[in-house]
């Protein structure tokens, strides 16, 4: 019993300690730690290389925040979607040729300015078509006869009279 109760205690001492070493010595590419702040300068020192990656990435939504752009974040994931566009642009493919992977690999929703396309025209033209309807509604109203409302005058001389 010992001996199981003295490897159990090693166990958890040894899972305790993985648990408190440091996350930058598994993140791939060279790449800072989460919170380091931007890299000035890619793992390669070319700094319009890098110049070209926070730009695109500045273009693509992060999909774990959703509210932030993958060069804003500092979600795991939008550090690899930074990675592959740097891999991308490094081995030679245009900037529109890395938005259309991201957008065939994640869908519309990872650009920030997705296209107009049959699937998005709603997207891009609902709030002009409400804004519209309620323009014309409210037109509708102001021109219908007899719904003006009634004067303060007009409604003083229907009450009754007071006691005091």
């Amino acid at each position: 019993m010992t001996t199981l109760s003295h490897r159990l205690t090693q166990a958890s001492l040894v899972a305790l300690l993985a648990g408190t070493l440091p996350a930058h010595a598994l993140v791939p590419d060279g790449l800072p730690p989460t919170g380091a702040g931007p890299v000035p300068v890619g793992p390669h020192g070319d700094a319009h290389l890098e110049e070209r990656v926070n730009s695109l990435a500045s273009e693509l939504r992060c999909l774990v925040c959703q509210n932030q752009t993958v060069a804003e974040s500092t979600a795991p994931l939008a550090r690899q979607l930074k990675a592959e566009v740097r891999t991308q642009l490094a081995g030679g493919a245009t900037e529109q040729q890395v938005r259309d992977f991201m957008a065939q690999r994640y869908g519309d929703f990872v650009l920030y300015r997705p296209p107009v396309t049959q699937l998005t025209w709603l997207l891009w033209g609902g709030p002009l078509a409400l804004l519209g309807l309620g323009a014309l509604l409210i037109v509708q109203r102001r021109a219908r006869p007899g719904t003006e409302p009634k004067d303060a005058a007009s409604d003083h001389n229907d009450a009754p009279d007071s006691i005091w």
